[in-house]
C-alpha cells in the first residue's frame, strides 16, 4: 500500500513537491497529488474490492506491473490508502516508502517478521511497549527467534550484540518512564555489524522527530494515537529506506496487511492538524508537568523535556519537541494512586493516548520489565495531556490531589 514514491508529481495544491519547505507545510501538501485527490482538496474515499480492466490484456498487464499506487487488486489499496502513505513517507527524509496496517501492533509485528529469521536473535529496550514484549517472547519465541531485552540507558552499547543479533528494536521514550535512548549511537553500532534498526516512533512522530536520518532503517508508528489523533481509528505504519522497501512491502502483503479506505482516509484528515495540535498537546504538557513537579504529593515527573527525566540531554539534542505524554511517581501507595485517578473529572481512565481529550491510567512496569526492574510499591501515573484547557486540567488534578489528604 503506497510506495511513498513519485515525488517530481505535482499535488493538488499546485505547489513543487521538491521545493525544501518546512514540516508543518509538508503535513498540509503531502500525499495530495492530482492523481489521487483529483479536483478536490482532500483525497476521496474509495472503496473497492476489485478493479475491472478494459480487456484481457490489460489483465494480463496488469499481473506483471502491480505495483503500489496502481490499481490492480483490493488489498494492494487505491488512492486513499496511497495518499496516506505518500504523506508519511515524505515526512520521513531518506525514506522510499510506507506499508499501512490494521494497527500499531501489526505495524511491529510485520516489520519484525520481515527482518528474523529461526535462530536469530533480537535485542529489545527493556522499556519497550508491552505488546511488542509479548509478540517476541510468544510469536517470535516459537518461531525459534530468542529475545534479549536491554537497559534502555546502557553506556556499553557494543557489549549488546552477538554472532547472531539480526534486529535491535527501540523506543524513545519509553512510553512508561520516558528513558530517552542515544539511537544515533546504537544505531552506528549496529550498522558496523550489519544488525537492522527498528524504532517505534509513536511517542514523537516525525514531526518532532525524524528517524532515518539518526541511522535507523525501519520507523514504526501506532497511527491511532497522534497521527489519527481522534480516538477514533486503529492503524498503524513502517517507514523505511531503499534497501529494505522490497522487503517489507512483500512481507505485508503476503500477510494480507491492508487498511480500510474509511480508515485511511480519517487518518489522513487527522494528519492534517498534526502540527498544530503537537504543538498544543506539548504547551499543555510542560506546562502541567512543571506544576506538577512542585506538589509535594509527586516524588518525581517523568516528563523528557524536564532535566530530572532520564536521557533528558539526548532530549535536547535530537528531538524539536515533547508530545502530551508523561508520567509521575505518585508519593503514596497504589492504592492512592488509583484514588486519585478516580477523582478526577477531566482525564478519562483508559488505554492508548493521543487523542484530543486529556487520560490518567495508574500503571506498573514491575509487569514488563527484567534488566532494569521497577519498585513494585512506587505509585506511577500516566497522563495524555489533551486539547482541553491547561488551567481547567491543572484544577482537576489540584480537586484529586486534595482528596487524598
Amino acid at each position: 500500500m503506497g510506495p511513498g514514491q513519485g515525488h517530481a508529481e505535482g499535488n493538488g495544491c499546485g505547489l513543487n513537491p521538491e521545493k525544501p519547505r518546512k514540516k508543518a507545510t509538508q503535513i498540509i501538501t503531502g500525499g495530495r497529488k492530482k492523481t489521487f485527490t483529483g479536483p478536490v482538496v482532500n483525497v476521496p474515499v474509495w472503496r473497492a474490492s476489485t478493479h475491472l480492466y478494459d480487456d484481457v490484456a490489460a489483465l494480463e498487464a496488469g499481473k506483471s506491473g502491480n505495483e503500489d499506487g496502481r490499481f490492480f487488486y483490493g488489498r494492494r489499496g487505491s488512492p486513499t490508502q496511497w495518499s496516506l502513505a505518500d504523506a508519511l513517507t515524505q515526512m520521513e527524509p531518506g525514506a522510499a516508502g510506507t506499508m499501512l496496517y490494521p494497527s500499531g501492533v501489526a505495524a511491529i509485528s510485520c516489520a519484525l517478521l520481515t527482518i528474523l529469521r529461526p535462530g536469530d536473535v533480537l535485542l529489545m529496550t527493556d522499556n519497550a511497549y508491552d505488546p511488542s514484549r509479548a509478540f517476541a517472547d510468544g510469536f517470535l519465541k516459537k518461531m525459534g527467534v530468542q529475545t534479549r531485552y536491554f537497559n534502555p540507558l546502557t553506556a556499553d552499547i557494543a557489549g549488546l550484540f552477538c554472532e547472531k543479533t539480526k534486529a535491535i528494536l527501540l523506543e524513545t521514550p519509553g512510553s512508561l518512564t520516558f528513558e530517552v535512548q542515544d539511537v544515533p549511537a546504537i544505531c552506528a553500532e549496529a550498522k558496523k555489524r550489519g544488525v537492522i534498526t527498528l524504532l517505534d516512533n509513536t511517542w514523537a512522530t516525525p514531526f518532532f522527530y525524524t528517524a532515518l536520518d539518526k541511522g535507523v532503517d525501519m520507523t514504526i508508528i501506532a497511527a491511532t494515537k497522534y497521527i489519527v489523533g481522534h480516538s477514533d481509528v486503529m492503524i498503524g505504519s513502517v517507514t523505511t529506506h531503499e534497501r529494505l522497501w522490497s522487503r517489507l512491502r512483500q512481507t505485508a502483503q503476503q500477510l494480507g496487511q491492508i487498511v480500510s479506505p474509511d480508515d485511511a482516509y480519517l487518518a489522513s484528515r487527522g494528519l492534517r492538524t498534526l502540527a498544530v495540535r503537537m504543538k498544543a498537546h506539548e504547551k499543555s504538557a510542560v506546562k502541567i508537568a512543571h506544576w506538577l513537579r512542585d506538589r509535594p504529593e509527586v516524588e518525581i515527573v517523568l516528563h523528557p523535556a524536564l532535566p530530572e527525566c532520564p536521557g533528558h540531554e539526548i532530549w535536547k539534542r535530537d528531538f524539536s519537541g515533547s508530545s502530551g505524554l508523561f508520567s509521575f511517581v505518585l508519593n503514596g501507595t497504589k492504592e492512592k494512586a488509583a484514588a486519585f485517578v478516580d477523582a478526577l473529572e477531566l482525564f478519562g481512565i483508559g488505554y492508548s493516548w493521543g487523542g484530543f481529550e486529556s487520560l490518567a491510567l495508574p500503571v506498573h512496569p514491575e509487569q514488563c520489565r527484567t534488566e532494569v526492574p521497577w519498585d513494585k510499591d512506587r505509585a506511577l501515573i500516566r497522563l495524555q495531556i489533551g486539547l482541553e484547557d491547561s488551567d481547567d486540567l491543572i484544577a482537576d488534578l489540584d480537586s484529586a490531589f486534595k482528596t487524598l489528604t
